[in-house]
């Protein structure tokens, strides 16, 4: 059985750059699982290729046919299978006949003895597969298998033939070593042959002589550089020469987003440098950027203090001799969009964040809440509360401010760059004389953004960023707006991180899910807000180094600040190496178990004259001691030495476990014993719910 490298090639129109590299990966990986699932590699072992015309696999070790292989077949218990003289019976007969046998197969069938009693097994020799066989079905499978957001439908040269893909393909190649492997997919049939850059290929058609020899000649001949990183690589090297050659200080800042999103668009990169009018540089550097990035797909330059310059990346798929025309095209290109930015910015200067707030009047947040307007009023009144709660004493007109944060929205720079609302705001709000602090919770006040974005620089941001997040969950749960699924066209789960984020990693002590019913409108869906933010929560904490277990302890009840959450968990990890941790986590889920199937009255209160027996005396008079040790400690965040007070408990509590008559016949007893669980329970969950610990 001949073995050898396998290569696959779709070629196809342009793909989609987002997804360009997720889809190469996929497809080979899914191959190459298939190919390990028939037995025709032993192992997985491959390489993935994706340009914006082709997606490609190179798998090594694959047979042209898989081994033989004996199998037990599971028939039947051997009772049903035998007749009383001992002869094959009819369902055991058809069995056989159902598997390709007949009674020719009796040498081969085994009886093993199970569960009591004999079962009737065939062995059967299995045929290895063929690889030219069954690549047809493996590749049409990854075909179906890849993650396409949407696929394109489109007619073959017979008129009559639909196929769905990504993108219209225009070729298969396929190789086993050297030989080409014959199949028909997407209405195309498979081909030792393929095709190299649109204008660089030094021949129409590129000819692969063996798998192992694509990447070369794709780069010789074909001028395409087939491996994603290996493209983006030479991209990053080529940019950093190329802006150290400028100026020593020059460089670029790393962005990841873009360098692949580039990589994605060319098959033989060609770094080169742009420049524009240095009167565009009074233009603020973000709308320069987003420009360059956005719109263009250039990489600005900037200088040793990360200022930006008047120079720009270029990235080409073309290389001809002479590269000027390629880069006064870009030049002439970005010119008219800078000149449109240049005017937006002077116009909206003219312009005070006052006057533009008015016009907030007119623009609609959502046409059951009302206008951008309204909403700042909301966000003002929120904001007050948590400035107060949180003595930051910010002397600020807290209705001037959600007005003015939101004001660039009427502006026609943010009109035209979406992306800058906020950023805009806080230079119109520089050029109106407010004060720094002011400008910048402005600027802040959608942040943080995306995960691992920046948070808030002061209180004054910090304070209206989670204000603004707050009156978004608010306002639109209760209009029944609620993410489902994967849709969450409000960004409703980045704002319910976003909060979590500022009041832990900022260390906020502000009860958020006390400020949301004070400001709640109505009842409709309160809960499952509540809910919605509980589960961002235990999500965030999990995705750090603590357990599930230590998670729910800390989030069983969330009465308290969220700011609190790691220092209880970080307790909560020294807790559990006690030796006594394992057995008080049961005792409380023991009491927990009791105390939930009890009714309670008002009066909760341990009558003392009720106590009888020794054990629950000794427990009781303990417990009024160290609750109010525990209690003090947990008030002053000193988790660890609230936690490590509990194992004085375990010799008590198992001695009244031992000794006590929980549900005693005597009503007055049993109450009075239930009230004794509840101020124990009370006890141990000062910190956090350890009953949770228990696996």
């Amino acid at each position: 059985m001949k073995k050898n490298n396998l290569l696959i090639e779709i070629l196809t129109e342009e793909l989609p750059p987002a997804s360009q590299q997720q889809l190469g990966e996929h497809f080979g990986k899914y191959i190459a699982q298939k190919l390990h699932d028939f037995n025709l590699i032993e192992a997985v072992k491959l390489e993935s290729f994706s340009t914006p015309r082709r997606l490609a696999v190179k798998i090594d070790g694959v047979v042209t046919q898989a081994e033989s292989s004996l199998k037990l077949i599971k028939l039947m218990p051997k009772k049903i299978g035998y007749d009383a003289n001992g002869e094959l019976s009819q369902p055991l007969l058809k069995k056989l006949n159902a598997l390709g046998e007949d009674e020719s197969s009796v040498p081969h069938l085994k009886i093993k003895f199970e569960n009591d009693q004999e079962i009737i097994y065939l062995e059967k020799n299995f045929q290895g597969h063929q690889l030219n066989l069954v690549i047809e079905e493996i590749i049409e499978d990854s075909i179906k298998a890849l993650p396409i957001a949407k696929t394109m439908s489109y007619q073959l040269a017979d008129g009559w033939t639909t196929v769905n893909f990504v993108r219209p393909a225009k070729n298969i190649l396929a190789l086993h070593g050297d030989q080409p492997i014959n199949f028909n997919t997407l209405g195309l049939k498979s081909k030792n042959t393929t095709l190299g850059h649109r204008f660089e290929s030094s021949s129409e058609i590129v000819k692969i002589a063996h798998a192992d020899q694509y990447e070369e000649q794709m780069f010789k001949e074909g001028k395409v550089i087939v491996n994603f990183n290996q493209r983006k690589n030479k991209i990053w090297e080529s940019i950093q020469k190329n802006v150290s050659d400028l100026a020593s200080s020059y460089h670029v800042n790393e962005d990841e987003n873009l360098l692949n999103e580039v990589t994605a668009l060319v098959e033989m990169p060609n770094v080169l440098i742009g420049k524009f009018d240095e009167k565009f540089l009074n233009i603020p550097h973000e709308c320069l950027e987003l420009t360059m990035k956005s719109n263009q797909k250039y990489f600005p330059v900037v200088d040793a203090n990360n200022k930006i310059t008047n120079y720009f990346v270029i990235v080409a798929n073309l290389s001809p001799k002479n590269v000027a025309s390629i880069i006064q095209g870009n030049e002439k290109v970005i010119r008219p969009r800078l000149s449109d930015a240049e005017f937006f910015f002077k116009k909206d200067k003219e312009e005070s964040l006052s006057k533009l707030a008015k016009k907030l009047a007119q623009v609609t947040y959502h046409n059951k809440l009302g206008t951008q307007h309204d909403r700042a009023l909301r966000v003002a009144k929120i904001h007050s509360y948590i400035d107060k709660t949180l003595q930051f004493n910010n002397a600020f007109d807290f209705k001037k401010l959600a007005l003015a944060s939101k004001a660039d929205l009427s502006s026609l720079m943010v009109g035209e760059f979406p992306e800058l609302q906020g950023i805009m705001g806080s230079y119109y709000a520089e050029n109106d004389g407010e004060e720094k602090i002011f400008c910048e919770a402005i600027e802040d006040h959608y942040s943080p953004k995306f995960s691992g974005d920046k948070l808030p620089r002061n209180s004054l941001g910090l304070g209206l960023a989670l204000a603004d997040k707050i009156e978004t969950l608010i306002s639109l749960f209760s209009i029944n707006e609620i993410p489902t699924g994967d849709k969450d066209p409000f960004a409703l789960r980045r704002a319910a991180i976003g909060i979590l984020r500022i009041l832990i990693e900022k260390n906020l002590a502000l009860n958020v899910i006390h400020t949301i019913k004070h400001f709640y409108p109505n009842n409709k869906n309160l809960d499952e807000l509540i809910l919605f933010i509980k589960e961002r929560l235990i999500n965030f904490l999990r995705e750090k180094k603590y357990t599930p277990q230590e998670v729910d302890a800390v989030t069983s009840n969330l009465s308290n600040e969220f700011n609190t959450l790691l220092d209880k968990l970080e307790a909560l990890q020294s807790f559990v190496k006690l030796d006594e941790a394992a057995h008080l986590a049961a005792s409380n889920k023991r009491v927990a178990n009791i105390i939930k199937k009890y009714q309670f009255d008002n009066d909760v209160k341990v009558n003392k004259s009720h106590l009888i027996e020794n054990e629950e005396k000794i427990l009781y008079e303990l417990l009024i001691e160290l609750d109010l040790e525990v209690k003090r400690d947990a008030e002053n965040k000193s988790y660890i030495d609230a936690l490590s007070k509990l194992v004085q408990l375990k010799q008590p509590i198992d001695a009244f476990f031992d000794k006590v008559m929980v549900n005693a016949d005597d009503i007055k007893l049993k109450r009075n014993r239930h009230n004794l669980m509840l101020l124990l329970h009370q006890t141990f969950n000062r910190v956090a719910d350890i009953s949770k610990l228990t696996t």
